[in-house]
């Protein structure tokens, strides 16, 4: 299988059937635009099908792991109901498809990670972070619901307090501190990070490969339980797209300000 047709992911093989997904928008610290995360969602299905793949590793190239979704796309998206409903369709993709690939998943967290690129960090069966790397989930701050993977995903790792707290204040977290919640598997210098992840996929690509797959498939499972639970974060999240809320929250990250939600400051008659 060839991955010619991507263009903002890069591929490396490297031996024992690993290999390497690299996101590639270095300038945007590897925010997700509409190419980049229809990419996202459709490569976990390739890999999965791909007779040379035993396990995938993901990274950002630069400093940063991803930052999230590109801002012009927010913007495009809000109010729009058709882009909107397009967004709801292939976030399901991402993330069932990342947690339904056959091959295991390592994220090697080299920077930043945010929004689309917490679901992919996240989502991953095995994530290596640097330590100084920070992590979180800042939808509310954009004024919409923490949709993508949070609610499917946090309560899980982190238990449900770290994730109400989280996941309601838009406070972001270092590496180390994912680790000792349980949010990522290791955290190792930022240098250590890539090396690590590739050291991880290196044992997995040469271990019994039924014996690692079905044993992926049955941890997932509490996953696919928890689908509902993320079906209706994904909802919610699409819909607060609607609302005037965010259309604030753009234009202050735009602006580099504090928000002033209209929710949180009606109009007095």
């Amino acid at each position: 299988m060839k991955f010619d047709d991507y263009e903002q992911l890069t591929f490396e093989r490297r031996p024992n059937g690993v290999l390497l997904i690299t996101m590639d928008r270095p300038e945007k610290y590897n925010a997700a635009d509409e190419r980049m995360h229809g990419e996202l969602a459709r490569v976990w299905t390739d890999v999965s099908a791909d007779p040379e793949t035993r396990v995938a590793v993901v990274t950002g190239a630069g400093r940063a792991f991803s930052a999230g979704g590109d801002l012009g796309m927010v913007e495009r998206m809000t109010g729009d109901h058709d882009r909107v409903s397009h967004m709801l369709s292939e976030m399901s993709d991402l993330v069932y498809n990342i947690i339904n690939c056959e091959k295991p998943v390592v994220s090697a967290i080299n920077g930043v990670a945010v929004g689309a690129g917490t679901v992919v960090a996240l989502l991953a069966d095995i994530s290596i972070c640097a330590r100084d790397a920070k992590i979180g989930d800042r939808h509310v701050k954009l004024g919409v619901a923490a949709g993508d993977h949070a609610a499917i995903i946090w309560p899980l790792l982190a238990g449900m307090a770290k994730a109400r707290y989280h996941l309601l204040t838009g406070e972001m977290i270092d590496g180390a501190e994912a680790e000792r919640i349980g949010l990522v598997s290791r955290a190792v210098p930022r240098e250590d990070v890539l090396p690590e992840a590739l050291r991880v996929a290196e044992t997995l690509g040469t271990g019994a490969q039924p014996a690692i797959r079905l044993t992926k498939r049955a941890l997932n499972g509490w996953l696919r339980m928890a689908g509902p639970i993320f079906d209706q974060s994904a909802a919610y999240e699409m819909l607060t797209f609607l609302g005037p809320d965010v259309v604030e929250g753009a234009a202050a990250l735009r602006e580099k300000r504090a928000p002033r939600f209209p929710s949180a400051h009606p109009q007095t008659t």
